[in-house]
């Protein structure tokens, strides 16, 4: 079954985005998503509603979803480059957590993990160099990963490459 999408209008989309937000923080990232694209559709360019959008995708992540090639497509439209280094290091940094959340420390996803999540770190250092006066949260991001990171060593790629040699023993 298909359906004709209604349009917003151009006067209800910061009501709208709101309204995103509000989804978001009630755990609803799907209605969330749904509403930044409805934003998108009547302003493509609306560089809040792509960084909610971001931000509902990745949210869906720790329900099993992975919409990370449409996170990639959409970080690209950012045009701000703090913002694009930011968001798309914390839907990697959540990506590398709901994966490890879903299957455990075996030894591909060990190594899968450890690749994303030093990825994220290395775009909160990207974003650290270039934020805003007083915006530390770069910082406070690239610390949870290497807490993350400490607090699971099992993702440590080290100790997966010494699982594969005794394996292969």
């Amino acid at each position: 079954m298909t359906f004709e999408l209604k349009k917003l209008t151009h006067d209800g989309i910061e009501s709208a985005l709101s309204k995103a937000e509000r989804y978001r923080l009630l755990n609803e990232p799907v209605e969330a998503a749904s509403i930044c694209r409805d934003v998108l559709a009547a302003d493509p360019a609306n560089q809040p509603a792509l960084v909610a959008l971001i931000l509902s995708l990745s949210d869906q992540y720790a329900l099993g979803t992975d919409a990370s090639r449409e996170i990639e497509a959409l970080a690209g439209k950012v045009t701000d480059p703090f913002e694009k280094a930011y968001f798309t290091g914390l839907a990697l940094e959540r990506r590398a957590k709901a994966l490890f959340r879903q299957r455990g420390a075996n030894v591909g996803t060990s190594h899968t993990v450890h690749a994303w999540m030093h990825r994220a770190m290395h775009l909160f250092e990207q974003a650290e160099a270039i934020r805003p006066a007083g915006n530390d949260e770069p910082l406070l991001r690239w610390n949870a990963c290497a807490r993350y990171l400490m607090q699971h060593p099992g993702i440590c790629t080290e100790q997966a490459e010494e699982r594969i040699a005794v394996m292969s023993e």
